[in-house]
């Protein structure tokens, strides 16, 4: 290797070490008395064992599993009203709930329920057999119409076809092959008739008393099982939480969403049943089947019957349409009736529904509705889905049952890096491609403008692109071979082509002449550092920015580029996967700048160290800025290649449409002083949710954001207020985006590291989301601080979204109560250069810093 770059840490530590001698022999210790040759047997021994471990935990868990199948069989007699009863349990449940919260107690809520479900379902059971005995005695006078219809099918089927002559081809080879003279004479056979036996009314009594027990039985347990889990419901659980185990966050959080997939499943259920029983009743009272009541509900009733339910309810409306009409049209209407039903639940109705509630693959609800079918029967198949449920949030809080996630769940077991990494890897190109473009596709809206698709592909690059490259790095001298490394270089170079086409830069002004680069992305050595150049190039160009790449890294053996053109970059980007790249680094830099002396140059580290994130590290690297994201590169960019570079902070945008939006504010009544105390408890709770010292609400006026019960409080150039100038502050930057934002490193945002504010009161992370009116205007925003940088989780994105909801809707509702005579008029906007007037001040108020 030249020696004019240093060499890779991977390579470096792959090379064979040769052990230290310290010249004299070294010997192994081993007890007193012990043979060598016993030793070196019981060495293996161990290592044979210790290889078969993994077998053994293999074989354990098939036992295991083959035990838990076996108990699930020979137990069904006891199992299976025990799920019913929880299943339907989970129906009820909401059902009691509500009513102990209207004042009444456990028991008395949990008796209504019940005796309500049962005197319903008896009087539908009722009015259904009264519709049955009716089409019973009515079914003798359609049989001259069936025997009418049979006959001339007969004939149909009987009549010629174009299939004749093959057939009488067909029987002239089978008489020659079978003669009667190659077969024995056919046995005389003598017909036997069985007589049934006549049983004595005792006899048929118990007989037909055999015949309802069972299923009377199993209905008495389900029933009693039913009031027991309603009574005993905050006890079961307990119980639940502690069978899972002593972590009592990791149990509820498993319960909780067990609960609210299965709840949600059932009410979707429902919902989709009725959706698809009243429509199916109607139009069979519109054609004129009789009993068009009943078979809606048997439709609506069967559709719980995964797959098999709705072919059974469907052979009855059409049996019966073939039966009463002397003609075809009833039985046709029938089925294109059932078939249109079918399309719109299936494909429309069913998927808006649903969507992911239940979490479960199609593949594995098929495999689990077969499993649970063969196990229990008929019941296996309607419980089959809320049991597979439960198995997959198991698997998803149990690292024991892991595995149950990655068979059951819809959710992709792989992310998105390492998709693409694979996809690559296997050389579809156009799958990756495909992959690539469905992600910017799902983060832009149906018309996107310039400014969105620049950051849905900027996004697509941080998330995915170079977190597969930084994969490819990983594993570049360890399990990759030479052909998957090259597999990688091309899709990856497809890949960008590919996107730089589907997501082109806006064209440059018409001057009649080509504007040359002043921005310049290059890799440093290795070929995934040109590939992320390219990368970074793009997103740079989708910004604005007359930005072009290297399509080849800094060779080693170039003392310096000899292109000209070079001379003419405002900006270089040096792109580096290297994990220690310091030394590299200087050197590259010492070159550029002796060659270039003028030359400012952005570092992008996709996998740097933390010391070099550190304050002053850029400036002993000799660059102008370090940078881990394409995002960050992009606001370097803006800020180093800004016509005023030491103009101070950058300030907060302003919409086009901010005059109706201030307006709108004003019309609100949010700026009145009554809200501050709520607004104030509200902060206190999300500071506490969160764990962060600062929580604040901002409502963004004209030049002024008012911040009524903060928790970040200070005083600024000596003066007392409750809020701060818009152009300083991070939340006009929700306001205008108008979506959530996150900044998990203020330090390293161009757009705030300066900010004065921001700096005295040492704020590093800040999360924050849109807060609007009853008509969706954005009137400011709810957000979190903290001094140390970190990343919210979307779970916790969500629940700040929710927390903003209900500040929205507690605000909204207070506006609308008239307010006492003594209270003054809503807060106006305040000027830039003062601070907000008094009213506004109230608990726990203060200058906010954000």
């Amino acid at each position: 290797m030249p020696e004019n770059f240093p060499e890779p840490a991977s390579a470096a530590s792959a090379r064979p070490q040769p052990a230290p001698s310290s010249g004299k022999t070294s010997q192994v210790s081993r007890p007193r008395g012990e043979a060598p040759e016993r030793a070196a047997v019981e060495t293996p021994v161990f290592a044979q064992l210790a290889s078969m471990l993994p077998a053994l935990r293999l074989l354990i868990g098939l036992l295991i599993a083959a035990l838990v199948i076996a108990g699930l069989f020979f137990g069904r007699e006891l199992l299976v009203p025990l799920a019913l009863a929880l299943l339907l349990g989970f129906l009820l449940d909401p059902a009691v709930s509500r009513l102990k919260r209207w004042g009444l107690s456990r028991m008395a809520s949990t008796l209504l329920v019940v005796a309500i479900t049962l005197c319903a379902l008896g009087g539908m059971g009722a009015y259904l057999g009264n519709q049955v005995s009716q089409l019973s005695s009515d079914l003798p006078t359609y049989q001259s119409t069936i025997r009418t219809k049979l006959r001339d099918l007969r004939k149909y089927i009987s009549g010629p076809s174009v299939w004749d002559g093959a057939r009488k081809t067909y029987d002239t080879v089978e008489k020659e092959i079978t003669s009667p003279s190659s077969r024995a004479p056919a046995p005389r056979v003598q017909k036997v008739e069985i007589q049934p036996i006549e049983l004595k009314p005792l006899a048929q009594f118990t007989a037909w008393l055999d015949k309802i027990s069972e299923p009377v039985l199993m209905a008495g347990i389900v029933l009693l099982f039913v009031v027991l889990i309603l009574l005993d419901r905050d006890d079961l659980r307990d119980r639940l939480v502690r069978l899972m185990g002593g972590n009592l966050h990791l149990a509820t959080n498993a319960l909780d969403e067990a609960s609210e997939r299965i709840g949600r499943y059932l009410r979707m259920q429902f919902i989709v049943n009725a959706s698809y029983g009243v429509p199916m009743a109607v139009g069979l009272w519109f054609i004129g089947v009789p009993g068009a009541i009943l078979w809606g509900v048997v439709a609506a009733i069967m559709r719980f019957v995964p797959y098999v339910g709705p072919m059974v309810s469907a052979v009855f409306p059409l049996a019966l349409a073939f039966a009463v009409d002397p003609g075809w049209n009833m039985f046709l209407w029938t089925l294109c009736l059932i078939l249109l039903l079918e399309l719109i639940s299936n494909n429309v109705v069913e998927p808006w529904l649903y969507g992911t509630s239940t979490g479960l693959s199609t593949l594995s609800i098929i495999v689990a509705a077969t499993f649970w079918t063969a196990l229990w029967g008929p019941v296996g198949l309607i419980l089959s889905t809320p049991l597979t449920v439960c198995l997959l949030v198991l698997g998803r809080y149990l690292p024991a049952l892991k595995f149950m996630e990655v068979l059951l769940g819809n959710a992709p077991v792989l992310d998105a890096p390492r998709r693409l990494y694979q996809r690559l890897l296997g050389g579809d190109v156009e799958e990756a491609i495909e992959l690539c473009t469905d992600t910017v596709d799902t983060l832009l809206p149906a018309k996107p403008t310039p400014a969105q698709v620049s950051d849905g592909v900027t996004r697509l690059y941080d998330d995915v692109v170079m977190p597969a490259l930084r994969v490819a790095t990983s594993h570049h001298t360890g399990a990759a071979t030479a052909e998957h490394r090259l597999r990688l270089a091309q899709g990856m170079e497809l890949l960008l082509v590919e996107l730089a086409e589907q997501y082109p830069a806006p064209a440059p002004a018409d001057t009649g002449l080509a504007p040359r680069p002043r921005v310049h992305c290059v890799g440093a050595r290795w070929e995934v550092d040109a590939l992320a150049a390219a990368a970074m190039a793009h997103a740079l160009a989708l910004s604005g920015h007359a930005a072009s790449h290297s399509v080849h890294a800094l060779s080693a053996r170039m003392q310096a580029p000899n292109d000209a053109s070079w001379g003419e970059v405002e900006l270089l980007c040096l792109s580096v996967f290297t994990p220690q790249p310091e030394a590299q680094v200087r050197q590259i830099c010492r070159r550029l700048h002796r060659r270039w002396p003028g030359l400012r140059i952005v570092l992008a580290l996709w996998n740097a160290p933390p010391a070099l994130l550190a304050e002053g590290a850029a400036a002993q690297l000799g660059v102008q800025a370090i940078t881990t994201s394409v995002r960050e590169l992009r606001l370097r960019a803006d800020a180093l290649l800004a016509a005023s570079p030491d103009a101070g902070p950058l300030a907060a945008p302003v919409g086009d449409n901010d005059a109706q939006r201030v307006a709108a504010l004003h019309a609100s009544g949010w700026l009145d002083t009554n809200h501050t105390e709520a607004i104030h408890d509200m902060v206190v709770h999300a500071a506490n949710a969160f764990h962060v010292p600062f929580a604040q609400v901002s409502l963004v006026d004209a030049d002024w954001v008012h911040t009524p019960g903060t928790l970040l409080t200070s005083t600024r150039d000596g003066a007392q207020g409750s809020g701060l100038e818009r152009a300083l502050s991070v939340c006009s930057y929700v306001v205008h985006e108008e979506r959530e934002l996150q900044v998990e490193d203020i330090a390293r945002d161009p757009r705030f590291a300066d900010n004065p504010l921001l700096q005295s009161a040492h704020l590093r992370f800040y999360a924050g989301v849109p807060l609007h009116d009853r008509h969706g205007m954005v009137l400011g925003s709810f957000c979190i601080m903290d001094t140390e940088p970190r990343n919210l989780a979307a779970n916790e994105f969500a629940l700040l979204h929710d927390m903003a909801r209900q500040l929205q809707t507690t605000l909204s509702r207070s506006a609308e109560v008239p307010p006492p005579s003594d209270a003054g008029p809503a807060m106006p906007g305040a000027p830039a250069d003062a601070p907000a007037p008094g009213p506004l001040l109230g608990p726990g108020t203060g200058p906010a810093m954000v």
